[in-house]
């Protein structure tokens, strides 16, 4: 039997694991040019907060007793392409289950000996891929230029401060934990960090640790620390929107200053992407970014929930809460 995680009610406010459903169903047959694939990790990350509100989100929100939508590192088991292979492992959207049929045209092979395969869905997968192509193409960052990052101990942001680290800039970095603070400084080698929850003045303490001013901004959680950046941006600065992480759960929006017109005066940009923009240009930029692995100038941790399939409620509700230092994963199955 196949094990899934369905959508039994949308929530209001952080989701509660009630508001999910373990199901088992019979494992599916694949048909021509199709796999059958058995997950070994299953991705949990921000995106999939905005796939299960009421209001429609940039794609299709996932409904009332379906599968969870998400990213997953798998197992071919059985194949009816010949171009894939059982033993291979791949990166599928197959969703939040242990087993899946997918087509070919949605799978990207994994190669073992480069990282450990769990890197295919975190610093050699979407979030690595969000944050290179964020920083570089958005953000069009230059040398010796000053970046700003929220959420930087994620694993979106914590790959964006070590970009620019290689391109040779000043890097600060917000997160929500002493313990994360000096992860990000100590590890990855961020120039300084601050904790935003200790934190109260986040605008006096941009202009102490960027005094010269913010030149990228890559915001992850949006809110007040967003609000801060504004009048701390450089002439030409850039604001590249990534994620609203400190909005996703909220049961009434924030009223915030509007401070649009610093935009004006910085003569400056802001620009949202979603990494799928850029497809064409993902395999070349996963070349890079496994030399820049293997070389050590990219370092990546990763927080691991053990408990199969049924755990991936609990995962989930705790990287919305910051739980989680880098990438959040769930095991749901041994490689064979």
């Amino acid at each position: 039997m196949n094990r899934q995680i369905t959508l039994a009610s949308r929530p209001v406010g952080y989701p509660k694991e009630s508001d999910f459903n373990l199901i088992e169903v019979p494992i599916p047959k694949p048909e021509d040019g199709q796999v059958l694939v058995k997950t070994i990790y299953l991705s949990v990350d921000p995106y999939m907060r905005g796939r299960i509100n009421a209001s429609k989100s940039y794609a299709a929100n996932v409904e009332i007793d379906e599968v969870m939508v998400g990213g997953v590192i798998a197992q071919v088991i059985e194949s009816k392409h010949p171009d894939f292979r059982v033993g291979d492992i791949v990166n599928a959207n197959i969703g939040w289950q242990e087993y899946g049929v997918t087509p070919v045209d949605g799978l990207r092979k994994i190669d073992p000996t480069l990282a450990p395969i769990s890197t295919g869905a975190g610093i050699l997968g979407m979030p690595g891929l969000t944050a290179y192509f964020g920083l570089l193409e958005v953000g069009q960052l230059q040398e010796l230029e000053t970046v700003f990052v929220s959420g930087a101990a994620g694993a979106v942001g914590s790959v964006v401060g070590q970009i620019a680290k290689i391109k040779g800039c000043r890097v600060v970095g917000s997160a929500g934990t002493d313990e994360k603070v000096d992860y990000i400084v100590d590890e990855l080698g961020f120039d300084a960090a601050f904790n935003y929850k200790s934190v109260t003045d986040y605008h006096t303490e941009l202009q102490k640790l960027l005094p010269d001013g913010i030149d990228v901004y890559f915001d992850n959680v949006g809110g007040e620390i967003t609000d801060a950046v504004f009048p701390n941006l450089r002439i030409k600065g850039r604001v590249v929107i990534c994620g609203q992480i400190s909005q996703y759960n909220l049961e009434k929006p924030e009223m915030g200053p509007r401070f649009l017109w610093h935009m004006i005066t910085k003569r400056a940009r802001i620009e949202g992407f979603l990494v799928f923009e850029f497809a064409d240009q993902h395999a070349n930029a996963l070349v890079e970014m496994a030399e820049w692995l293997q070389q050590g100038k990219l370092k990546y941790h990763e927080t691991i929930e053990e408990g199969g399939i049924q755990s991936a409620p609990a995962a989930f509700i705790s990287m919305l809460k910051g739980g989680n230092i880098g990438k959040q994963l769930v095991k749901i199955a041994d490689r064979d």
